[in-house]
């Protein structure tokens, strides 16, 4: 049994609809010891658990899901009422069948008629439990192994176990090969490295090792299969191949976005299941490159686009975020600043010539950039003044004044960078006339923020530390 971490509601979900002898779904439960109470029917979809329905059980324990249009397959959930636990039954082809269940014997699987697939799941579940239980012991026995004989003897037993349960599955698949089980097993695969792939002597070895785990990554894994989005192992391994096998850098992860999202198109499961995932992994970025993927996948998948699932709500916030990453991409040149500064004299960002350029948005009652201002200045004496970098630094007027401004700048003699002031007045004239205001050019969205350019004036580094923009000019002084 497993412990429920949350059953979510989602709305507006369009699944497809196959022609079959039995319309609709019809799910009978019996549930001990539960009576009178409401259980739940939900499914995996990613790291979430959406409930798709919910019945009351009668005085016998008994209660019956049942709906018009056929559930899309994958793994399903049974919840316990109040949501404190569910345990877990494939839907697929088969949607009409009868669970019998009790909490004091659910360890052992529930009791299924009319459903081969879960027959066979329960089965599968129940060897699982009993080859793990005995795979643990062996490994708690191996860390109080009284010798190095006994540590060998039970690493080597430990291997014949993973082996079993290898060909266990592969026998598995073998027999059943229809059944959405294998479909689960054979997606869930690895490709196994041998030879000298398993154990590299040099660094084309490595590479070739590398190459050949990638390329077999998803062997038996088909984009257009709607039943893996249905599962908690599919959104793993997404994540594990985006954050190990493919390249960090914006075209090498967009190239495999646009790949599954082809094969994906004709399935519309299977094609929410990975726009969610993508869109909401890119939306805020983890690394400044991530903001060109945000980007493509919103001029690519959603700025011509509507889909059933995606509300008024949604669809504002990814297209506000996409235009405030538009202009301010990685690599590409920034845009200009014109503001007045202490003289109300207007001074331009491009005007600045250097090979460097650090532009820093600010607030004068700002607590952090108090902190920071100073600091960025010890820098700039120290290092990047004689590394021909200027500072261009935009203080956004919120609740002070230009008086604050000018204190701050006095106070802690911060006279030798381009000072510019952003009155509220100048960013509203900005937008009542349609023009962006700089904060949503820069995508400021707290203070300080920093921008690195270069002697073009094209974003090298952004929403950086000012320890680590100093890594950076370091190793562009290196020619790195």
């Amino acid at each position: 049994m497993q412990i429920m971490k949350k059953l979510l509601f989602l709305t507006g979900l369009c699944w497809s609809v196959t022609v079959a002898a039995q319309t609709g779904y019809e799910i009978k439960v019996t549930f001990k010891p539960f009576k009178n109470q409401y259980i739940y029917l939900g499914h995996y979809f990613g790291k979430t658990y959406p409930i798709i329905d919910s019945v009351k059980v009668d005085q016998n324990s008994q209660a019956v899901f049942k709906g018009d249009k056929k559930l899309p397959g994958g793994i399903y959930l049974v919840g316990y009422p109040n949501k404190t636990g569910f345990f877990e039954i494939l839907v697929d082809k088969q949607q009409h069948f009868t669970i019998e269940a009790d909490t004091a014997t659910i360890g052992q699987g529930a009791r299924f008629v009319n459903s081969p697939d879960n027959v066979l799941f329960t089965a599968y579940q129940q060897q699982m439990a009993a080859r793990g239980k005995k795979i643990s012991d062996l490994q708690k026995n191996l860390k109080t192994a009284a010798n190095k004989a006994d540590s060998a003897k039970i690493t080597d037993e430990l291997a014949r176990e993973d082996k079993a349960v290898s060909q266990y599955r592969d026998d598995l698949v073998k027999k059943n090969p229809e059944a959405l089980l294998s479909v689960f097993l054979v997606s869930m695969r690895e490709p196994e490295l041998k030879g000298a792939y398993k154990n590299p002597a040099n660094k084309a070895d490595s590479t070739a090792a590398y190459d050949f785990f990638k390329s077999h990554y998803w062997d038996g894994v088909n984009f257009w299969d709607g039943r893996l989005a249905y599962t908690p192992f599919f959104d793993e391994k997404l994540d594990k191949y985006f954050a190990q096998l493919v390249m960090p850098d914006p075209d090498s992860v967009i190239k495999e976005i646009d790949r599954m999202l082809g094969f994906a198109s004709i399935n519309e499961e299977m094609n929410r299941f990975l726009l969610v995932k993508f869109v909401n992994r890119y939306l805020n970025q983890k690394y400044m490159w991530e903001d060109a993927v945000f980007v493509h996948l919103f001029e690519k998948y959603f700025s011509q686009k509507t889909y059933s699932w995606l509300n008024e709500a949604g669809r504002k916030t990814i297209t506000e975020r996409a235009y405030s990453l538009m202009a301010n991409i990685l690599g590409t040149p920034a845009s200009d600043i014109a503001l007045p500064d202490s003289s109300n004299t207007p001074v331009s960002l491009y005007a600045l010539q250097a090979d460097y350029t650090l532009v820093a948005f600010w607030d004068p009652t700002c607590g952090h950039c108090k902190e920071v201002l100073p600091k960025l200045d010890s820098f700039y004496r120290a290092k990047w003044k004689a590394d021909g970098l200027k500072i261009y630094a935009v203080a956004k007027e919120t609740e002070g004044t230009k008086i604050d401004w000018l204190k701050f700048i006095g106070d802690n003699n911060l006279r030798e960078w381009s000072h510019v002031y952003y009155s509220r007045e100048d960013d509203k004239a900005r937008t009542d006339s349609g023009i962006p205001g700089y904060s949503q050019l820069y995508d400021v969205q707290s203070f300080p923020t920093l921008y690195l350019l270069d002697k073009d004036k094209r974003i090298i580094a952004k929403k950086l530390t000012y320890q680590q923009l100093d890594e950076i000019i370091q190793l562009k002084k290196k020619g790195q």
